[in-house]
């Protein structure tokens, strides 16, 4: 969906040894932002206090969480820094590390479905479920019809009703059970309210023509039919380290590839490092992550058992490839995508033009993620780079501030012990040297 530009680069080598105004001053010529924009990102200005606490009701104040830019993401040729809101350590600098190799392999190819949300409406007190059925597809037309006459922008920027499914269930607890799904094309938006207010609008018309009664009427986050997809190449050699060649990297991380489409236990945590990464684009850019989630764990267990969302293979060559695929329901319109003031700022310096370029940059996330996740686990281990960072929140939770950050850190990594009484005790000695 994206289009080439060869203006940017994400390349961004040393990012992370930037100073903080550094830092602002590449994002603000990245994406043209303004000082308010930049004061938006520093916490002086955002989301305040009386929009915050009528966004949710009982509101009693802000949280906040670290917002920050992976770098080296180039996706279908066009090049992005990706805002991400997360409190774990290494995601930023794992997935920026990722999405360099995946880059000297050609980048990310994506794509997606046309963004479609399904509705689902629940019809109980049936005689006869077949009749009931043949009733909703002789109505199909004028069921489209009634939905799109009160979809207003929706229809008038090309979305609406689609199609309707329906799905029988001769015996339930409850008796007999009819399942119409309603298709309906959200455009640039998520949809939830939309699809909601459509099969609200549509439920006495299908009592009225089935005979029955309708129950609930709600949308599904199994978004089954707006998936995105992702593949990589990565070349071998990149892959190699001082103890394995890089057709011994890439033999390991797809054997841990493997191992997470066999056994749930091992794909339950091989999603979770996916989410990682598209959970923090996702909650960035004011989106609803739990129904992110949700969505991606049904989607896994879709054949009857849970599996990884991700395959790696190895392609003629020795290349290591990877691919994913999710459903994605995300919007750039309405929700928390425009009233939260730094979601608005993370759209801004994303680049993208439409939902469905923003869910497959957001599946890129995930793919280099997981890639980010399986070459430390089947190479040098988990804890190799992720150590580092947390001796650094354990640095800043003993009270380090400023310098003393690295300090205490390089300190805590070269006694192999990163435990906070440690920690503490390094602070206070620096201390009393001031």
């Amino acid at each position: 969906m994206s289009t080439s530009n060869t203006s940017k680069s994400s390349r961004l080598s040393g990012f992370y040894k930037q100073s903080l105004d550094e830092r602002h001053d590449l994002i603000a010529a990245w994406a043209d932002l303004n000082p308010d924009q930049i004061a938006t990102l520093t916490g002086t200005k955002g989301l305040d206090l009386s929009t915050a606490i009528h966004m949710i009701e009982n509101g009693i104040g802000i949280y906040g969480l670290p917002l920050g830019i992976a770098t080296n993401f180039q996706v279908n040729g066009k090049d992005y820094l990706i805002p991400m809101v997360i409190e774990e350590p290494s995601v930023l600098a794992a997935v920026s590390n990722a999405a360099r190799l995946i880059r000297a392999g050609g980048g990310f190819t994506t794509s997606s479905d046309d963004p479609v949300m399904i509705g689902q409406i629940q019809i109980l007190d049936l005689n006869d479920l077949q009749f009931a059925e043949e009733q909703i597809w002789l109505h199909k037309a004028n069921l489209l019809n009634l939905v799109n006459e009160i979809s207003g922008s929706i229809v008038k920027h090309g979305g609406g009703a689609r199609d309707l499914q329906v799905h029988k269930y001769p015996q339930t607890s409850v008796g007999p059970m009819l399942i119409v799904h309603l298709l309906y094309d959200t455009r640039d938006a998520m949809g939830a309210n939309a699809i909601n207010t459509a099969v609200e609008h549509l439920a006495p018309e299908i009592e009225t023509i089935t005979g029955g009664r309708v129950n609930l009427r709600i949308l599904s986050n199994l978004t089954d039919q707006r998936k995105a997809r992702a593949e990589v190449m990565i070349p071998a050699d990149l892959l190699k380290t001082d103890e394995l060649t890089g057709e011994q990297a890439v033999n390991q991380i797809i054997e841990a590839g493997i191992f997470a489409e066999v056994d749930p236990y091992r794909a339950a945590t091989h999603n979770k490092g996916i989410m990682n990464g598209i959970d923090a684009v996702v909650i960035a850019t004011g989106n609803d992550w739990r129904a992110i989630e949700a969505g991606a764990h049904a989607y896994a267990a879709r054949n009857g058992r849970y599996s990884s969302l991700s395959k790696w293979w190895k392609d003629d060559s020795g290349n290591l490839r990877g691919s994913i695929e999710l459903p994605l329901a995300v919007g750039t319109v309405g929700g928390a995508t425009r009233v939260h003031p730094t979601a608005g700022v993370a759209l801004k310096i994303l680049g993208v033009t439409s939902a469905r370029e923003l869910a497959e940059v957001i599946a890129a996330v995930g793919l280099a993620q997981n890639l980010a996740a399986i070459r430390a686990l089947a190479t040098v281990g988990i804890q190799h780079g992720h150590m580092r960072m947390h001796a650094r929140q354990m640095a800043i939770a003993a009270g380090a501030k400023d310098q003393q950050v690295e300090q205490v850190v390089a300190r805590l990594i070269g006694d192999g012990v990163i435990r906070l009484e440690r920690a503490r005790l390094l602070v206070e000695e620096l201390n009393k040297e001031v």
